[in-house]
């Protein structure tokens, strides 16, 4: 049987399964909207810490993606965590998909000479939503601005104050500001299902 409800395809950063306590916990919320598959990459799978080169994140997550659509009419999402939601922007130039979620975008590689990962977001035309921390070393927020400009694809921003890579605020924070870690992550799947609705 066919379902038209929005499908996500849900992909890893490179550090962690799709097991990991992060990915099942966004999971969780996800599929309060959506139906939602995720995936691990062939060197996740081999147990080897280095991610595979790029051709091969982009097979394998296409490979993934037309597991995921057999049997779906609805519309089709990728998202992904840090890696994955790089992998995906790449994979939505060769198919078509609806929208993208990224999940702290690896905009800058790590360091002060970190190489930019600006060209892929260039040559989109999927629309795409970043969710990004403002202590996000690996995405800093004037750099991204700077990008989007650049950008023909639909593009939108929400941004975790005081979030981090994963989008966690430290506890300080949220002490200071009176709100909970869920509270953010409420506000975050909030954010997520309304793009999802008007894509």
């Amino acid at each position: 049987m066919k379902s038209n409800a929005p499908l996500v395809l849900f992909a890893p950063g490179a550090g962690a399964p799709s097991t990991s306590g992060w990915m099942l916990a966004w999971k969780a919320r996800l599929e309060t909207f959506a139906k939602v598959v995720t995936l691990d990459y062939p060197y996740m799978l081999a147990k080897r810490r280095a991610p595979d080169p790029l051709p091969r994140l982009i097979a394998a997550h296409g490979e993934a993606l037309a597991r995921a659509r057999a049997g779906h009419d609805g519309p089709v999402f990728l998202a992904g965590k840090s890696m994955g939601s790089r992998v995906g922007c790449h994979l939505s130039l060769e198919q078509k998909v609806d929208g993208l979620v990224c999940f702290g975008y690896p905009l800058k590689g790590m360091g002060a000479k970190g190489a930019i990962r600006d060209e892929v977001l260039r040559a989109l035309s999927a629309r795409i939503l970043f969710v990004q921390g403002t202590r996000d070393s690996l995405c800093p927020l004037p750099l991204l601005a700077d990008v989007r400009k650049q950008m023909s694809a639909e593009n939108e921003l929400f941004v975790v104050e005081g979030g981090d890579h994963s989008l966690a605020v430290a506890k300080g924070e949220l002490k200071r500001r009176g709100i909970t870690q869920e509270a953010v992550d409420a506000e975050i799947l909030r954010t997520v299902r309304a793009f999802v609705e008007r894509c």
